[in-house]
């Protein structure tokens, strides 16, 4: 995906999902804004780490309390959609493998196959991009 393709992309997320308007906090926005850069700069993994940032940022400035609860606390106590927790664990999971990498030497895989790394990286950016989309959208007002 090029970067027209992906700008394109969350202005289709924005014209399906917003029906009215949203409130941020300043956080949430700014952490919005650099994963949209990301994205449209095909900077995947950044596009994934950033996402998940934003759907944390939000998830607790709707739902949660200034405890320290991760974000996997945060999606299962919030009043989300089943199918949206579902995709944000998920996504969750995936992004804990490169934020936590348990083996940095471990690495001939991706060596011998990085147009697969390349595919998996931009499928998960988009889904990323989507599922912030889906959850900064879920409280509109009209």
């Amino acid at each position: 995906m090029n970067g027209d393709e992906a700008y394109d992309y969350i202005a289709f997320l924005d014209e399906t999902l917003l029906k009215g308007g949203v409130m941020l906090s300043e956080w949430c926005a700014i952490i919005i804004r650099e994963a949209d850069l990301a994205f449209i700069g095909g900077a995947n993994l950044a596009t994934i780490i950033t996402a998940m940032a934003g759907i944390e940022t939000y998830l607790r400035s709707e739902y949660g309390s200034n405890d320290k609860v991760g974000l996997a606390e945060l999606t299962k106590t919030s009043p989300i959609p089943e199918d949206l927790k579902i995709e944000i664990d998920s996504l969750r999971t995936y992004r804990n493998l490169w934020v936590h990498v348990r083996n940095p030497n471990e690495d001939q895989e991706l060596q011998q196959k990085p147009e697969k790394l390349d595919k998996e990286l931009e499928l998960n950016a988009k889904r990323a991009i989507t599922a912030l989309r889906k959850t900064i959208y879920l409280n509109q007002w009209i």
